[in-house]
């Protein structure tokens, strides 16, 4: 059951040659619920779709887990305490959580930046997080390991790898800087993100945690059972975020220069965030922002990441030389043959 949905937020685009690219993508997506959501220079397009019903709530107004797609929001609070000059990313973590302490030289060396962009040389998460999990691996990993544990498990820990050599995927590192941010300015992180982030960009349908109840997408195993909302525990920062598609697309229009903004720190940081920092793999291949994986289109560089949950997933994309914005979700574990991030970065790299 497929529907191409007029927003009422700002015009909408007519063309039929996007209404049928996004129908096309949504069919080969296998999930109950599916929303593509495109937006070129201010004007966006919805599908929404998938093997369920649907219910009350339009899908594209369901609050969906974004998973590992939360860190951009993490990677623009940084930048923007930067800007304000409250942080520098080159701030040492364990001195602004623990003064003092004394921890392994290697750790004492990890910088805010490193924490951001996967350099810190700490592993994807704690040493010590496997054993609690594991046992719920399908339905409650993160919920018994909380924000202190994850910031002595940093505090202890003993990286293979001296910061800023090497380049290893790590919720564990994204969510020390979410503590690390929080220490350093006394603010809880939650409030932090929505002082600078979320209610500066207008993103009102943004949560940190599950919304009233019948607002909330259901996700689902592989099989199609429905799972409950993900407790990511004390790995806020790495993923925690709730949005709908709209909202994704207001946050991806922002680094498209599409809000009206007044704080210039705001301005900036946004603008950093886009910005090449550092280059990895075979023949330097890969190239990442401060928040963003980047690749080459034949239409300019497209900055974009995926996230997973449990049983959704999210996938956030733009194309800065042509204002083209890419936002979709679906409803459903990844599993071997899932074609979802696939699809979502074909109509962000392909689209003309």
């Amino acid at each position: 059951m497929t529907d191409v949905t007029a927003v009422p937020v700002t015009a909408v685009d007519s063309s039929a040659t996007t209404a049928r690219l996004l129908a096309e993508a949504a069919g080969r997506i296998d999930a109950p619920d599916v929303v593509i959501a495109v937006s070129r220079g201010g004007v966006r397009t919805v599908h929404t779709g998938g093997s369920a019903e649907p219910g009350p709530v339009p899908r594209e107004r369901l609050h969906h887990e974004l998973g590992s797609a939360s860190k951009p929001f993490a990677g623009l609070l940084l930048a923007r305490l930067v800007a304000q000059g409250r942080v520098r990313y080159e701030d040492r973590a364990a001195d602004l959580l623990a003064p003092g302490l004394p921890v392994h030289p290697s750790v004492r060396r990890i910088t805010l930046r490193h924490l951001l962009t996967h350099t810190s040389g700490l592993p994807g998460l704690p040493a010590d997080f496997y054993p609690q999990a594991v046992p719920r691996w399908s339905s409650d990993p993160y919920g018994n390991y909380p924000a202190d544990r994850v910031v002595r498990a940093f505090l202890r820990a003993r990286p293979r790898h001296r910061p800023g050599t090497r380049w290893h995927y790590s919720n564990f590192a994204v969510s020390v800087l979410g503590h690390t941010l929080a220490a350093a300015t006394g603010t809880p992180w939650e409030v932090l993100l929505h002082q600078q982030v979320l209610a500066p960009l207008a993103l009102e349908a943004t949560l940190l945690r599950p919304g009233p109840e019948g607002t909330d997408a259901i996700g689902h195993r592989r099989d199609g059972t429905p799972l409950p909302a993900l407790d990511t525990g004390g790995f806020t920062a790495a993923g925690a975020l709730r949005s709908t598609p709209l909202d994704l697309l207001t946050f991806l229009e922002a680094h498209l220069g599409a809000a009206d903004l007044q704080d210039t720190s705001l301005s900036t940081a946004l603008a950093e965030v886009t910005r090449p920092v550092l280059r990895r793999g075979r023949r330097h291949a890969h190239t990442h922002t401060l928040t963003w994986f980047q690749h080459p289109t034949p239409y300019g560089p497209a900055l974009f990441h995926a996230g997973a949950t449990l049983g959704q997933q999210a996938f956030l994309g733009f194309r800065p030389e042509t204002g083209l914005a890419v936002a979709a979700t679906a409803t459903r574990r990844v599993h071997r043959k899932d074609t979802f991030v696939a699809t979502a970065y074909e109509l962000l790299t392909e689209m003309p």
